[in-house]
């Protein structure tokens, strides 16, 4: 049984939490530093979320730009997973070169900048369960 119940659950929580980090005083700016377009598509549910960080952010106080959904954006990464992996590795519970060596997660793009990535985003770990919490979903946390 996935962990979500569907697309818009999925967005409701991963998806705010990529919203959430786009504004975040000290994620933000390391991956508005990357300068590249990843695009994360997932599968059950289906879902797709785009961080543009090669373009200047459209929102204000935005360190990047953030589409949850489909868009026309030509990705410079891209990495497909199922969205329990996902969920897992928000939770800090997912070793990310253990799953690309075990084509658990797909990646299309330079392995070095996404592997580069994880110190920025490291925070997001606590945040994730927090978002969690919030959202009166706290059965999801550990699984």
């Amino acid at each position: 049984m996935p962990v979500f119940q569907d697309s818009k659950q999925f967005y409701d929580t991963i998806g705010e939490l990529m919203e959430r980090a786009k504004n975040d005083p000290v994620v933000g700016p390391k991956i508005a530093k990357s300068g590249v377009i990843i695009q994360f598509r997932y599968t059950d549910p289906d879902a797709v979320t785009t961080v543009n960080a090669k373009a200047k952010p459209t929102q204000a106080g935005a360190f990047v730009d953030v589409i949850n959904g489909p868009t026309n954006l030509k990705p410079d990464i891209e990495m497909t997973m199922a969205a329990d992996l996902a969920h897992q590795f928000w939770q800090g519970k997912l070793n990310l070169v253990q799953a690309l060596a075990q084509k658990k997660i797909i990646l299309k793009g330079n392995q070095l900048k996404v592997l580069g990535l994880l110190p920025a985003v490291e925070p997001l770990y606590k945040k994730y369960p927090e978002l969690l919490k919030e959202k009166g979903l706290e059965k999801l946390i550990g699984k």
